[in-house]
């Protein structure tokens, strides 16, 4: 056994074994497996966090490296590491962090954050406890990779016992920071069953790691389901977007078919919120579309030309306008397929005019309107095997849902909660107005939630 207490440094347990042990080899190998690679968009945000395997780097290597070249683009920026991976060894409750001050790589040592470690040291679940650190190999396989990856960061190493979602969610928020901090998940999937079994439960497990699922981790499906579990009810509140970057098993890179071990890499992203000069340009636009269709039976072209880069993007909008307080029209798109702008534009002038539950909207009713903007995130597909598992994931005053059931569909926007705060009320509306019964069930119903962001102003806002 390996002695860290007395120590200040937790020296590598399995190099040698799951990684070389020489520091040149090593190198060698983590570039090799990141070179080859999916790349990552160097222009694209930098995922908040994400989920990579930690086998033997033979095995593994290759899909976790998939997961890594994601955060390339934030080499500079990223300066600390939370890193949490299951217990293999130790059987303990709770999530154990180090009394050490460094862990060593053949790469050379990573200083532990130990005012980090400090913010968490008072929960009632969180123990230091060198022993569940000395021989674990789920966060030490990484090491490596973030040394190669990032330029410099100092780490906070949580091994994870018998503890509860909300008790990882709670030390993962308390740790969020910035842009300077990353979460790393270490979990390998299903494991030991035939190449066939193992596809089977791994895309099981992947739709649910995608889709936010907290609760359809299955025991068998992740030996890190804990961690896992903790960091997507933390995406869950967040509002992000879960994205399975790579699915493969140790039968599809140096194993044998007949027993293998599942291996996926996932990244979570945070949508960026708009500026408040990109809200008001969208603001104006919706309103020159509104006022430029009036007695006009054609929707205004609008140019693209001159706009941020954030407003060209494609993305999904909702336009509400409300004249006294009562709904006067809205109209929208679930799927981002034109640019931010252009789908403000167009959307405004619809809900303006072609709304079919209203009249076209005439001009001496601006002064009494408002137009609300709501860009949607990407839609995430819920999994869930029953009604009460559908109403247990919904987020009130959150979640923007779309059901459907073959070519049956309705959506309701997150502000809907506002009058039906009720989770089986709005569940139950929602199946309406996709033209189901209230108490229609279907093992085919398909859900999926997004969120918005969402800002209004006076139509005639400016005008005099």
């Amino acid at each position: 056994m390996v002695e860290i207490a007395g120590s200040n440094i937790r020296k590598p347990y399995v190099a040698g074994t799951f990684y070389p042990e020489a520091a040149d080899a090593l190198r060698t190998a983590v570039t090799g497996y990141l070179d080859g690679a999916a790349p990552g968009d160097p222009s694209a945000a930098v995922p908040k966090a994400i989920i990579a395997p930690h086998a033997g780097y033979v095995y593994s290597g290759a899909v976790a490296a998939s997961a890594y070249n994601r955060l390339v683009p934030g080499a500079k920026t990223i300066t600390r590491v939370v890193l949490a991976g299951p217990s293999h060894r130790v059987p303990f409750r709770g999530i154990a962090v180090p009394s050490v001050d460094t862990f060593e790589s053949p790469l050379g040592p990573v200083a532990i954050d130990r005012e980090a470690v400090g913010k968490i040291a008072g929960l009632p679940f969180v123990v230091e406890m060198d022993e569940a650190h000395a021989m674990e190999h789920s966060l030490e396989v990484h090491i490596p990779f973030l040394q190669t990856v990032l330029e410099h960061f100092t780490l906070v190493p949580l091994v994870v016992g018998d503890a509860a979602p909300g008790e990882v969610a709670q030390v993962l928020n308390a740790l969020w920071g910035g842009p300077e901090t990353v979460l790393v998940i270490s979990s390998d999937l299903s494991h030991y069953e035939d190449y066939d079994t193992a596809q089977k439960m791994d895309a099981d497990t992947a739709r649910a790691i995608a889709g936010l699922a907290v609760n359809d981790i299955a025991e068998a499906g992740a030996c890190g389901r804990r961690p896992i579990r903790g960091l997507l009810a933390v995406a869950q509140r967040r509002g992000m977007r879960g994205t399975m970057i790579d699915l493969r098993n140790s039968g599809d890179t140096a194993g044998p078919k007949d027993r293998v071990v599942g291996y996926g890499s996932f990244v979570f992203e945070e949508e960026p919120a708009l500026s408040d000069a990109s809200r008001a340009a969208l603001l104006d636009v919706a309103r020159e579309a509104i006022t430029g269709g009036l007695g006009e039976n054609q929707e205004p072209q609008i140019s693209v030309s001159g706009y941020a880069d954030d407003l060209l993007a494609p993305r999904a909008t909702f336009v509400t306008l409300n004249k006294s307080g009562k709904l006067r029209g809205c109209i929208g798109s679930l799927v981002a397929r034109q640019s931010l702008v252009v789908d403000v534009a167009h959307n405004a002038f619809r809900a303006a005019f072609k709304d079919p539950r209203f009249p076209p909207v005439s001009a001496e009713e601006l002064t009494k309107m408002t137009a609300a903007i709501s860009v949607l995130s990407p839609a995430t597909e819920m999994v869930f095997n029953s009604e009460a598992s559908l109403l247990a994931m919904l987020r009130p005053g959150v979640d923007g849902v779309i059901l459907a059931e073959g070519e049956r569909r309705g959506t309701f926007l997150p502000d809907v909660w506002e009058t039906l705060p009720n989770p089986v009320d709005f569940l139950n509306r929602l199946k309406g107005k996709a033209g189901l019964p209230g108490d229609f069930w279907s093992e085919t119903l398909k859900a999926w939630r997004y969120t918005t962001e969402t800002f209004s102003e006076p139509v005639n806002h400016g005008q005099p």
